[in-house]
C-alpha cells in the first residue's frame, strides 16, 4: 500500500553539521572523530526515519562541499526539508533543492498552523497561538529543551536522532 502525505509522520531536527570536527569537539560530541559522527547519525537518523516520513532539518545540515551533502543526503530516509541556518547560507535554496532536499526556506515555515519551524529561537509567549521549534543553541544551558512553547531540536538535545512532531508536541504540554 502506498503512503500519502498525510499518512507520514513527521520528525524534526537541527545542527547535524555532518562533516565538520571543529563542533564535534566544541560541543564534546560523544564521538571519537568525525566519520563515527556522521555514520552514527546516519545510522540513527534511518533506525527511526521511513522512506515516506517527512524531516524538517532546521538548519546547519553539513559541511565539505556540495558532493559530500548530496551523498548525506541520498543516505538519510525520508522526504527531507530544509530551514536553513547559518552554515547553511553558502549555497542557495535551489542549489539545496538540487543536492537532495525536497524544499529548502531561507525564513521561519509555519508547519500545522501553529509550530513555527525556524534555525534561530523566536520569542514566543503563552498568549500567542504559535509554538517555536528551533535548534542553533546546541546544547547552551541558556535555552530550556522543552517549555509550554517552544522546543529545541538541536541533536545534541534529542540524542542526535530525529524526534517526532507528536513527541514534541507531548513534552510540550506536559509544561503547560
Amino acid at each position: 500500500m502506498c503512503k500519502t502525505h498525510t499518512d507520514s509522520r513527521i520528525f524534526l531536527i537541527a545542527d547535524t553539521h555532518f562533516g565538520d570536527d571543529n563542533i564535534r569537539l566544541y560541543e564534546e560530541r560523544p564521538f571519537p572523530d568525525t566519520d563515527t559522527m556522521d555514520l552514527e547519525m546516519i545510522r540513527r537518523w534511518n533506525s527511526v526515519v521511513g522512506d515516506h516520513d517527512l524531516v524538517y532539518h532546521l538548519g546547519d545540515f553539513c559541511s565539505g562541499g556540495q558532493e559530500r551533502c548530496r551523498e548525506l543526503l541520498s543516505r538519510l530516509k525520508g522526504r527531507k526539508f530544509l530551514v536553513m541556518g547559518n552554515h547553511d547560507s553558502y549555497l542557495s535554496p535551489q542549489q539545496w533543492r538540487d543536492l537532495g532536499f525536497e524544499e529548502c526556506y531561507d525564513l521561519p515555515v509555519i508547519l500545522k498552523d501553529f509550530f513555527i519551524l525556524s534555525h534561530t529561537p523566536l520569542y514566543v509567549t503563552r498568549n500567542m497561538p504559535y509554538a517555536n521549534l528551533y535548534g542553533h543553541v546546541h546544547s547552551s544551558p541558556t535555552y530550556r529543551s522543552v517549555s509550554s512553547r517552544s522546543a529545541c531540536v538541536s541533536v545534541e538535545r534529542i540524542y542526535y536522532t530525529p524526534i517526532l512532531l507528536e513527541t514534541l508536541r507531548d513534552q510540550m504540554l506536559e509544561e503547560e
